[in-house]
């Protein structure tokens, strides 16, 4: 997938840009704070609706403005020539494409795959299971349908039996939404399951290539609950209504699953330098864009928000050959790219507003 054409309008701090992209490689130019993110934060938004920056849609227009406003033509590989139109609103947000709006997600899941690279990846291996929990369900759910439904259902269920939890309900009420609560949580578990199999092999492959070194690398799913049953799930519900109604909260199931990165067989977390941590973060991203392409012959476009700062020279040369020569790559940064990574249509970055520069 290629992106051509990019419009924003009152989207953050830019209040009107086009952008015409040619080629593979755009790099946005400029110091920090002048709306690079930004932008790829409205490429990225794309893929599944989302900010990678924020779960907060209402702050995406810019201040004063009722809405902001998202459009693009892409070359796709099934699609062929597709316009996107987003408009989004304090009360929501509408998706048009090809002139006909999709009123469901589930129906545009999937379809135009962006990959994101930002500093803030760091946290997938330092921060909460919240993080990385996250960071699964979106990648499942942009490639399965069913995860989605399941992911959906799950939590529509959980967040009933929390609620009534909360004020001391009946058995035969907590049991009502167990009942959904179970087979939903089994299917996810079994479907994160095959998922990170394949992700953990091809992470392995890039860490390798990055790094430049023989240590292995691993991401490692470790459910709450590992039984992949509805009926085992749901007996565990059963057996700890008490403990949960103690503390208002449901204790067990995939809502309290876990990923662990590894070096090595040790917890990068704990025992990986800072370029290591970098390193494998990158590969999971790359890694990510890989199984998107071979689940659904797709190239996800490469959004890269200025994270190769902090690695050596061998391991950013490492990164740059490890992206497939096919994809497209728009990147962010203070500096302009060396000139070993190819040619690059370059636009200068200044208070929102992004100027092309010409071909030296």
């Amino acid at each position: 997938m290629l992106l051509r054409q990019l419009t924003l309008q009152h989207f953050r701090n830019i209040p009107l840009a086009e952008l015409a992209l040619r080629g593979r490689q755009q790099f946005l130019l400029g110091a920090n704070g002048q709306g690079k993110t930004n932008l790829l934060e409205a490429a990225g938004f794309i893929t599944a609706l989302r900010s990678f920056r924020t779960t907060d849609a209402k702050l995406l227009p810019a201040h004063g403005q009722a809405e902001a406003a998202i459009a693009c033509e892409v070359e796709h590989e099934k699609f062929g020539q597709t316009r996107l139109t987003i408009t989004l609103r304090p009360d929501g947000r509408e998706l048009w494409c090809d002139g006909e709006k999709i009123a469901k997600i589930a129906d545009y899941l999937g379809r135009f795959l962006t990959v994101v690279f930002t500093s803030q990846d760091l946290l997938l291996v330092r921060g909460a299971p919240a993080v990385r929990r996250r960071w699964l369900d979106l990648a499942l759910a942009a490639m399965d349908a069913p995860y989605l439904r399941a992911l959906q259902t799950y939590h529509r269920a959980l967040a009933e039996r929390n609620s009534l939890l909360k004020v001391g309900a009946a058995a035969d009420e907590l049991e009502a939404f167990e009942h959904s609560l179970a087979p939903a949580g089994a299917e996810l578990i079994a479907r994160r399951t095959a998922g990170i199999a394949a992700i953990a092999t091809l992470l392995a492959a890039h860490y390798t290539r990055i790094s430049g070194a023989s240590e292995p690398a691993a991401v490692v799913y470790r459910p709450n609950f590992a039984e992949p049953s509805a009926e085992a799930l749901r007996a565990k519900l059963v057996a700890g209504r008490s403990r949960d109604a103690q503390l208002r909260t449901t204790l067990a199931g995939p809502h309290r699953d876990e990923l662990e990165f590894t070096i090595s067989g040790e917890p990068a977390r704990d025992f990986a330098s800072e370029g290591q941590q970098r390193s494998l973060v990158l590969a999971l991203r790359l890694a990510q864009a890989e199984w998107f392409h071979a689940q659904c012959r797709v190239r996800p476009v490469l959004l890269a928000d200025d994270v190769l700062g902090e690695l050596d020279p061998a391991r950013r040369r490492r990164f740059w050959a490890s992206i497939d020569p096919d994809s497209q790559v728009i990147a962010t940064g203070t500096t302009a790219p060396e000139a070993e990574l190819g040619t690059w249509q370059i636009f200068a970055v200044k208070a929102g507003r992004f100027e092309e520069r010409p071909v030296a």
